[in-house]
């Protein structure tokens, strides 16, 4: 099997993400170039690059999905993603809203012997420093059954888990309202208006967050 440029790579990890956020359904064209910030019609060459390959069932104007082999290389990819992640926190003393570009480099290193040393190194952590779950050596992603603060009700108390936007605005947002991973959260009120919520972490004061910010925020 054909090895995979970087750019191919970052498409097999695109594919599944949106995948996966549509519970398996065919990923689009459209929602392709919107995640990866490309052209369609640069999309389109690329998906045939990648069904040449025998990494992705494409049909066009019907969608796009990992074959067995493509989603195998797209797990192993975010392996090392997560991995890398988690030295550069952990290791080096970077903060959670440092590390995404620097791993998004740091995934391309292909060494199976150095990807087995630093999960070994770091203690074979199971997640993240954004409570994502890391892919195991054999290619399963663990399951974790969580759900966005959005999906709470008023009166339900949950523990932040993880989140889903890794953009370096939304993590420090968090930080300054003292959103982290592990703090229990409450939900008093729900705007019907706009969705916002009225939330409450320990004993501090009152929280007013949005429905874009709670949708983003895994509970458990």
């Amino acid at each position: 099997m054909p090895t995979q440029s970087p750019t191919e790579e970052n498409y097999l990890k695109a594919i599944y993400a949106i995948s996966n956020r549509q519970d398996g359904e065919e990923v689009s064209t459209n929602a392709l170039a919107e995640m990866t910030a490309t052209r369609a019609a640069s999309v389109t060459d690329m998906l045939k690059r990648l069904a040449d390959k025998g990494l992705i069932h494409y049909r066009r104007y019907q969608g796009v999905r990992l074959t067995d082999e493509g989603e195998r290389r797209a797990l192993r990819i975010i392996r090392r993603h997560r991995l890398w992640e988690v030295f550069l926190v952990e290791k080096l003393g970077f903060g959670w809203d440092e590390v995404h570009d620097m791993a998004e480099d740091l995934e391309h290193v292909r060494s199976d012997e150095l990807v087995a040393r630093l999960d070994t190194f770091l203690g074979n952590p199971q997640f993240d420093p954004h409570g994502d779950p890391i892919p195991t050596p054999t290619g399963q992603m663990p399951r974790t059954g969580y759900r966005p603060l959005a999906d709470l009700n008023p009166g339900d108390e949950a523990t932040m888990m993880g989140v889903l936007d890794h953009s370096t605005a939304f993590l420090q947002h968090l930080a300054q309202c003292g959103l982290v991973l592990g703090c229990p959260v409450k939900v008093s009120e729900i705007n019907a208006f706009d969705r916002s919520m009225r939330v409450t972490i320990d004993a501090h004061p009152a929280l007013f967050i949005s429905y874009d910010v709670a949708k983003n925020l895994l509970m458990k």
